[in-house]
């Protein structure tokens, strides 16, 4: 794997950033696309669902398990 590439959204109104492998970030690129959010719209979703994770692990954990139900990462 890549080193890590950090991106910045704003949520709930705040300013953060999210480091994440460059395959983590393309596997999420699939998932906003295929539901037809922007990538600022999918953290945001990933974010109010993640209780205590942290978010970077909760965007993980999400691209783990949409590539374990639709097969190839990118």
């Amino acid at each position: 794997m890549s080193g890590l590439s950090k991106r910045s959204v704003a949520l709930a109104g705040h300013a953060t950033s999210v480091a994440l492998e460059p395959e983590f970030w393309a596997v999420l690129d699939r998932i906003a696309a295929t539901r037809s959010l922007s990538k600022a719209q999918l953290l945001a979703e990933v974010d109010a669902g993640r209780g205590r994770r942290p978010l970077a692990s909760a965007c993980r954990l999400l691209a783990l398990d949409w590539v374990a139900d639709n097969g190839r990462a990118a």
